[in-house]
Formats: C-alpha cells, structure tokens, sequence
C-alpha cells in the first residue's frame, strides 16, 4: 500500500516538474561567431542563426552603380580593417541591386587578408528592430566584426520603432559597439512616407521641430547612397554581363533584341529585370544557372 502511494506521488511529482518547465521561458541557444560568414538574428530565441550558402553574386555582375559601389566597398574595408567607418543607407529605386551590393560587398572584403578580425554580415529583419539593443549587448564582446543588414527598412504611420532604431545607432549611453556597423536599403531616402511627414508639417505647433525629429533618423547613417533608375544601355550591359558570366550562347543582336523585348513587357528596366530575364532564357535554352 506504502510502495503504491509513493508510486502516486512520484508521479505526481513528475508531473507537476514537466508542467513548470514548460512554463519557463526557453533557454536562448548558443551563438557560434565561427559556424558561417552569414548570420540571420531570431530575435525571438536570441539566437544568430548560420546561414550556409548565402544568397549573392559577384560583385563584377553588379552594373551601372560603379560609383555607389566603389564608396560602399572602400567603407566595408576600412571596417574590416579597424579603422572609422560609417553607417551606411542605400535607398532608391527598385530593382538596381541595393540589397545584393551588400552581401556582395561582404564576400568580396571578407576574402581579404588585411582584415582585422573576421568579418561577419548578420541579417535583422526590418520587424525586429526594437530588438537591436539586445543584439549589439551579443555583438559588442565578440572578436569578430559585424555587418548588420536590415533590407527594405521604412516605418508607417503608426510605427514607433524608428525612436529605438535612432537610440540604437547614435544615441544610447553606450553607444555603436566598435565591431558593429549598419547598413540598410530602402526605397524612401528618410525611411518615413512623405505624407506622414507633411501631416507632422500642417499638425504640429512647431512644424519644422516635428519634421526633423523624423528626418533625423536618416541622419544616424553617414553615407546615403542613391540608386536610380537604369539607362537602356546600363541594363544591356547588365544582360550582356550575366550571359557571359554563365556561358549563354546567344547572337548578341538576338539577346539584345530579347532583352528588349522583355524589359518592354515588364514595364521597367533594372538589374532585377535583367536577372529575371536571364533566368527565363536559361530556362527556355535548357542551361542550369
């Protein structure tokens, strides 16, 4: 009788253990800074998950923003290197390669030996900002050096997470960690919707007060660089390098002719068009990209 009781309360207490640890909040996975090149941040779990085969190209397919990418490269290594570098925001049309600029620029100055310490490029979601506070407290004691990417940032209307962006970049008592540096795209030069702006403009008893309050964001990156619309003969060029690069076949006056033809269709020309162009003539002739 004494044996079964304990039994009972054995199992009682088995089962009243399982029900507390599934109470407790899950303990936060380990970050490897060593596991890959490429991190994607859960802020959830507070974990820098390792991406094994990042998603880029190299950087010579990448046409018509020469200038932008030679000041985006020449600020990615003088990070690497150890020496004063800015934040960096590239915004501007859709399509021209601001987001693969990036991861491309990565891979290019991660492969060289100048480098300091290695150099890491973590991806935060553009809903996980308010979460950068507890990343750059992860980052901050890490040997490594960091390149936080947040694609196509904006906020709305009624989005405040842009105040935490601002404390997080320029503005908290401890400031950017020295290993840390941020770099996002987006398609609006101050991340806020012009009539979000104007409505601050005709509402606010000082209008020009609660227009910079919101332009200031803007400001905490040093470099802005405009990506703009591409000439007819920069997504040629584009086309041309993308056929070469992966050994497409074509007469160039037949590519060329086709190339314009789907651009027509689209509606539009950029590198992106030209990539998706690019994807359906392999498809059609047969060749594995």
């Amino acid at each position: 009788m004494q044996d079964e009781i304990a039994r009972q309360i054995l199992a009682e207490l088995t089962r009243l253990s399982r029900a507390v640890e599934s109470l407790a909040p899950a303990r936060s996975a380990e970050n490897d800074f060593d596991a890959a090149q490429c991190f994607v941040w859960n802020a959830e779990a507070a974990h820098l998950a390792p991406v094994a085969k990042p998603n880029r190209i190299d950087i010579g397919l990448i046409k018509g923003v020469d200038h932008v990418r030679d000041i985006l490269v020449d600020n990615t290594r003088r990070f690497a290197r150890g020496l004063p570098a800015n934040n960096v925001l590239l915004w501007g049309a859709r399509g021209m390669g601001k987001s693969s600029l990036v991861k491309s620029a990565h891979a290019e100055l991660a492969a060289e030996a100048e480098t300091i310490a290695p150099l890491k490029l973590v991806e935060i979601h553009r809903e996980d900002i308010n979460s950068l506070p507890e990343l750059m407290a992860i980052l901050r004691p890490a040997t490594a050096r960091f390149i936080l990417f947040c694609d196509d940032l904006s906020f709305d209307h009624d989005d405040t997470a842009y105040k935490s962006l601002k404390a997080a970049l320029d503005g908290g008592i401890e400031g950017r960690p020295d290993n840390v540096v941020l770099y996002a795209t987006s398609n609006r030069r101050h991340l806020l919707p012009r009539d979000m702006m104007e409505n601050e403009r005709s509402t606010a008893i000082n209008p020009s007060e609660a227009v910079e309050e919101k332009v200031s964001l803007s400001d905490r990156f040093g470099l802005w660089l405009g990506f703009h619309k591409c000439s007819q003969e920069d997504y040629l060029e584009m086309v041309d390098g993308y056929a070469q690069h992966f050994g497409l076949e074509t007469a160039h006056e037949d590519l060329k002719a086709q190339a314009l033809e789907w651009s027509t269709t689209r509606g539009a020309r950029s590198g992106r068009v030209a990539w998706q162009f690019i994807q359906d003539l392999a498809g059609r002739s047969g060749h594995r990209l």
